[in-house]
């Protein structure tokens, strides 16, 4: 091993991959084949983001050394990072295969398998890393974590609690702590562990979120929305449509059967008001807890750039619809209420904006977004000269659109 590469590894070790790769291209000018420099290669352009560069390198170290685990767990982890799970899945099956004995191959299939929404195939790789390696910290809180989206709370947090007993240094496993009594409904305690992993490493995305969510969390409200969503993660997908169907067909009947029967009007219509005011808490929870913790002084300082946008652009459509609706009830003006309806329903598309990832599912959210208030004020606002009817029909596409949009986008992911 050459001096470039050993000092190559100890500026990755020190998260410095610009300066790593330098000496990996150098140490690749005397040995172009060499495999393990090959794959630290594409750990370093990965880390910067240089995804195809990443790639290529990756494969050509599997080409070199094709019956080397460790290339293919290196191209493993960069299509994992380009969010091609599939990919990913190939080649860290191949890396096992070759060496079925080492546990960080079965932790990196551990966490591919999570993000396919795989719980009991995540669950099962990290066991099978543990009997390799049963203080293997990963896998250890990637078992917590399918424990948890399981429903098996009490293993989830033995197996926290040991984990923290070994390594109470360890970032990851205090972040993971924290999520799991944030699902407990403890925001208090959660955020203690939240502290404590952005106290040991500072960049840890994870739980930066983490503590958003338990500031957030102290409202009863959010709380409660909170527990919605955990409940609504471990479902599957299949199961997740079937909720909001159910929902929206009960919607429906209760809205038929209050019109049929007049007489069960004061029983029904609070059902179908609280109904709708769940669904669009649903929606809207997020920005708006986000907006209220922009007025606290621990919480604005933990929001993102992104969620500083999101809680803004929810801000100024909810003035503009309260706006509208005083506009109403003080000068009797139906064309206030008409707005005050537009700009209500538009608290939907506008809190998915920032709800979806960027790229495509965002651009594709923005732009129905303006579509929709576009053709809404053009609808509403008194403009005789304009074909109102097919204005009309466009804006009614969108109300009934926005929400299974919204819904789709969010969880529609780019690959890099």
């Amino acid at each position: 091993m050459s001096q470039h590469l050993t000092r190559a590894l100890l500026l990755m070790e020190q998260s410095r991959p610009e300066q790593a790769l330098a000496e990996i291209l150098l140490h690749l000018a005397s040995f172009p084949n060499d495999p393990l420099a090959l794959s630290q290669k594409a750990r370093c352009l990965a880390d910067l983001e240089r995804f195809d560069e990443a790639t290529a390198a990756a494969q050509e170290a599997v080409q070199n050394a094709p019956d080397w685990a460790e290339s293919h767990h290196v191209l493993a982890i960069v299509w994992m990072l380009r969010r091609r799970y599939r990919e990913a899945q190939a080649a860290i099956d191949e890396a096992i295969r070759l060496n079925p004995d080492d546990a960080d191959y079965f932790a990196l299939q551990a966490l591919i398998f999570s993000n396919r929404r795989k719980w009991s195939d995540s669950l099962s790789a990290a066991e099978r890393g543990l009997e390799i390696d049963p203080e293997h910290a990963e896998c250890n809180n990637l078992r917590a974590m399918m424990l948890t989206q399981l429903g098996r709370r009490e293993e989830a947090g033995r197996t926290i609690d040991a984990t923290l007993a070994r390594d109470p240094d360890n970032a990851f496993t205090h972040a993971n702590q924290g999520w799991a009594l944030l699902q407990q409904g403890q925001p208090q305690r959660a955020l203690s562990h939240f502290r404590e992993s952005l106290r040991i490493d500072p960049t840890c995305e994870f739980s930066r979120q983490g503590i958003v969510e338990a500031l957030k969390a102290r409202n009863l409200i959010y709380r409660l929305m909170l527990n919605y969503v955990f409940w609504m993660s471990r479902l599957p997908g299949q199961v997740q449509l079937g909720v909001l169907l159910f929902g929206l067909f009960g919607y429906r009947y209760l809205v038929d059967l209050a019109a049929k029967r007049p007489d069960w009007q004061l029983w029904i219509v609070p059902v179908i008001i609280a109904y709708i005011a769940f669904a669009l808490m649903t929606w809207i929870a997020d920005p708006l807890f986000n907006l209220l913790l922009r007025l606290d002084k621990d919480g604005r300082h933990a929001l993102s750039a992104e969620q500083i946008q999101g809680a803004n652009a929810l801000g100024v459509c909810l003035t503009l619809a309260l706006a509208s609706l005083a506009g109403y009830f003080g000068l009797g003006s139906e064309q206030a209420l008409s707005f005050a309806f537009l700009f209500g329903i538009g608290l939907i598309p506008v809190s998915a904006i920032w709800r979806c990832q960027l790229g495509w599912p965002r651009t594709t959210m923005l732009v129905f977004t303006l579509v929709f208030f576009a053709s809404g004020l053009l609808v509403h606002a008194p403009l005789p000269e304009i074909a109102l009817e097919p204005l009309g029909s466009l804006h009614l596409a969108t109300i009934y659109i926005a929400p299974w949009l919204a819904n789709g986008l969010q969880f529609a992911r780019v690959t890099r």
